[in-house]
């Protein structure tokens, strides 16, 4: 089986290992030069079902609980399975109750367990929530990994193409994003900040809660911090605001006030590509299926609706249109 998968972002890279993996022969096009530049570039890396479930279906909970599993599996020694810590500031400390009433999988922390977790944020917070079982992981350093690997598998790869003059292939796999020709699709821009301090550590995904502008930080690589990110209806895929910039470089210190020293690596932007639902679809086409719609759940969901194009395009009996 040929199959030519459309677009190389988290979507596509995960579509092509799992029709890969199962013996087709699959060829990558990609519109940009080069792997990146795109939302899942841009993207936190969380794989945090329970989190996400405070404002997303359970779909999003029951279809993103696989993720860190298929990612370890994929690329082992990529995932970091530490959870993820939830707090809030004094004066919103209303927000952790809301928050936990929302989701699961979750235990209340008290200031000496905030400060065991993680030292530099002792004697910040009085309360937090732990969700134990959720994970993250470097998004670039995934799909660079991804790639190689899949290359390792035979996989063909061209950049600078929309795919038009490659030809022979019996299924397409259509996972464009927001560039995709679909009318129902709607953009909301997200803008995330690098930053660097070698004034504190981390080690899991911090939310910061708070009712007008709620903040996550990443921990990655050498004291490096991904911080975002915001949600705005937009397909305006320009650079970030200074608006923008300074709500979360604002949150960051109030998470530590160290992060007013630290190093601004990288300012960014992506377009998230979403459904009026906010839930990922895959939908039949004439001669194969396309995956879009990952919203703000990117690597977390895209491992599953990768699984549900690869059983559609094996099994044509399945060949029936799937939201999730």
């Amino acid at each position: 089986m040929n199959v030519l998968v459309k677009g190389a972002g988290v979507a596509g890279l995960t579509a092509a290992y799992e029709l890969a993996c199962r013996g087709a022969a699959v060829t990558v096009a990609e519109v940009r030069p080069h792997l990146g530049g795109n939302a899942s570039w841009a993207a936190g890396g969380m794989l945090a079902p329970w989190c996400e479930r405070e404002s997303a279906e359970q779909a999003v909970l029951d279809l993103g609980r696989g993720a860190a599993d298929w990612w370890d599996a994929a690329l082992p020694g990529q995932v970091s399975r530490a959870g993820t810590l939830v707090v809030a500031p004094p004066r919103d400390v209303g927000e952790l109750d809301r928050f936990a009433s929302r989701t699961s999988g979750h235990r209340w922390l008290g200031e000496e367990d905030i400060a065991e977790l993680e030292p530099d944020l002792a004697g910040r917070f009085r309360r937090g929530l732990l969700f134990p079982g959720e994970a993250h992981l470097d998004p670039r350093r995934a799909m660079a990994a991804l790639h190689d690997k899949l290359v390792a598998m035979g996989v063909d790869f061209h950049f600078a193409t929309d795919g038009q003059g490659l030809s022979g292939f019996k299924y397409e796999v259509d996972c464009r994003g927001i560039a995709a020709d679909d009318a129902v699709l709607r953009g909301v821009r997200g803008e995330m900040l690098i930053l660097h301090t070698p004034d504190i550590s981390l080690s899991r995904p911090v939310r910061l809660l708070h009712p007008r502008f709620p903040l996550y930080i990443v921990p990655r690589a050498d004291h490096h911090f991904m911080a975002g990110a915001t949600m705005i209806e937009s397909q305006d895929a320009s650079p970030v605001t200074v608006r923008s910039m300074m709500e979360l470089a604002g949150a960051t210190c109030a998470l530590h006030p160290a992060f007013g020293e630290a190093a601004i690596v990288e300012m960014s932007a992506g377009v998230r590509p979403a459904f009026a639902d906010n839930l990922p679809s895959v939908e039949t086409l004439g001669n194969g299926v396309a995956i879009n719609g990952l919203y703000r759940h990117g690597f977390l969901l895209a491992p599953a609706m990768a699984r549900r194009a690869a059983d559609i395009l094996f099994n044509p009996d399945k060949r029936v249109g799937a939201r999730a």
